[in-house]
């Protein structure tokens, strides 16, 4: 494994890629589909090696989602370190998926855990990053209450990354589920507040609330799509752009 120099070509420096844990399951019900990691993998190593250094937050709904196990009776706060716990193997799965393509990668966690990945100290992940080592951070924010979209808009910002890119299962962000109504209308611009308003389900609501405030514009995109990451670095591709 080699550190790179960057290229040109990429409409951005450093990024924040958000994926869900459901995103590493491929067609499986629960858990992980190793060949769906290896894929997705690929994919940030694609974007690595034009230069860019990415950060990486990976849901843990996979496996266990605080929420739903707070729905079904467990104390809250309890399930949501749960949860946490679920996103740290999330993202022991993709350290080791890119360290066999020869990515250098750091797990770095909000929980510390010495023994499988590094605490969470900002001036630390900035210089991983800087050796454009990919940055997966682990454990949410630390706290119970806040979901993992929050801690990568919190992440992002820390990091003075340039934009976070949201992938998910469709191409953008529609008014509707697309894959339930045909005539669902994708936006190519929508602002922050018009999410939250019309709540077209992007992030949660304290994830917009941050990234507004920081003028931190959020890209959907879909992840499904082969080189639909580096495509839309390359300014190309399709996708809606959250910004004001």
């Amino acid at each position: 494994m080699s550190d790179i120099a960057p290229t040109s070509g990429a409409k951005y420096s450093r990024v924040m890629l958000k994926i869900s844990g459901e995103a590493l399951m491929g067609d499986q019900g629960y858990g992980l589909h190793p060949p769906t990691v290896a894929r997705i993998a690929e994919e940030v190593k694609s974007v690595r090696d034009m230069g860019v250094e990415v950060c990486m937050v990976i849901g843990g709904g996979n496996i266990f989602r605080g929420l739903a196990g707070s729905a079904q009776g467990m104390e809250r706060t309890t399930a949501d370190y749960m949860g946490m716990l679920a996103t740290v193997m999330n993202a022991l799965a993709m350290q080791s998926a890119l360290e066999q393509l020869g990515v250098f990668t750091r797990v770095i966690s909000a929980i510390p855990m010495d023994q499988v990945c590094e605490p969470y100290i900002r001036r630390r992940a900035v210089r991983h990053l800087e050796k454009k080592r990919v940055c997966i951070f682990a454990a949410g924010t630390g706290n119970p209450y806040f979901t993992t979209d929050t801690a990568a808009t919190l992440r992002a910002s820390e990091m003075a990354c340039e934009a976070i890119f949201k992938g998910t299962k469709v191409d953008g962000v529609y008014d509707m589920d697309p894959k339930k109504h045909a005539h669902a209308k994708r936006y190519d611009h929508v602002t922050y507040d018009e999410v939250l308003q019309k709540h077209l389900g992007v992030m949660d609501a304290s994830a917009i609330a941050l990234a507004r405030d920081n003028n931190l514009p959020i890209i959907v995109f879909s992840l499904d799509e082969p080189g639909g990451f580096r495509g839309i670095l390359s300014g190309q591709g399709t996708y809606t752009r959250v910004q004001d």
